[in-house]
């Protein structure tokens, strides 16, 4: 009785490798997209969260609510079948025409309705978890800091940039990466929508060459090296609350500073 044989080489090699590289780069070219379109809408959204008019409010919470609730395959299947088909014939058609500018390495094309729904699909449904981790960092910032601030001269705009964000950003720091860790690994739903994303390429090559095992392990340690590296170069350059534990960074700061000031003492004894 013959054991399972694994050939990573005919997934690896040849057209199949090229297939996974080509979707290891969409993975990262719509994650990148969906992470800065996220950014900025968490950031209207918390300012519509947190502004003094209940309407407002109102208006944020139905959008955060609508977002965060409903499952984001739902989401994608709207942008690309349904909110896609609204726009202007004359937008519809720029998108989908041939622009060589548009191709990156390995054919794979970033002005298509497939890269655009995805980008903005997976940036809306973040931004709705960006925008409330937001506004839990800013409600753990003591009240006294805003009364101290106004009552030195600064105005709420000054405070809420120059005071209050900061330490919010320090407060929710950790959660705002898992976040984004969401957004990379939520890119293989793309596929569903024909995205050729690593998932999607995943699939094609078990297709091709019937290696199933080895093309699921290829694209499963992928995600998670790439969670990984991702995590730690978020975390490290992320910032810390006061009295928190201090960053590698900072310990070897530190570190130097105090090996320092012990080779003066030494120098003056």
């Amino acid at each position: 009785m013959g054991g399972i044989t694994l050939n990573f080489g005919d997934v690896l090699a040849g057209q199949p490798g090229q297939w996974l590289l080509s979707g290891f780069l969409m993975t990262l070219y719509v994650s990148i997209a969906g992470s800065l379109v996220a950014t900025v809408l968490a950031v209207v959204l918390l300012a519509l969260r947190i502004a003094p008019s209940r309407a407002i409010n109102a208006i944020a919470i139905a959008i955060i609510e609508v977002f965060r609730n409903t499952p984001i395959l739902v989401q994608f299947l709207f942008w690309y079948f349904a909110a896609f088909g609204l726009l202007p014939r004359a937008v519809r058609d720029y998108v989908t025409d041939n622009h060589p500018w548009a191709v990156l390495p390995f054919n794979n094309v970033v002005l298509a309705p497939e890269y655009l729904a995805a980008a903005w699909g997976l940036g809306v449904f973040i931004a709705a978890f960006l925008a409330e981790e937001l506004r839990a960092g800013l409600n753990a910032v003591p009240k006294g800091q805003t009364e101290a601030a106004i009552s030195q001269g600064f105005t709420y705009g000054e405070t809420l940039r120059l005071i209050l964000l900061p330490q919010a950003l320090a407060n929710c720091w950790q959660p705002l990466v898992t976040q984004y860790l969401n957004l990379m690994k939520l890119s293989s739903i793309a596929s569903a929508i024909g995205l050729a994303e690593i998932t999607y390429q995943v699939r094609q090559v078990e297709s091709y060459n019937s290696h199933a095992f080895e093309a699921f392990a290829i694209g499963t340690a992928f995600y998670l090296l790439v969670g990984l590296a991702l995590g730690q170069a978020l975390g490290a350059l992320g910032p810390h609350p006061p009295g928190g534990r201090p960053r590698r960074a900072d310990l070897a700061a530190e570190k130097e500073a105090r090996a320092a000031e012990v080779a003066e003492a030494a120098s003056d004894a």
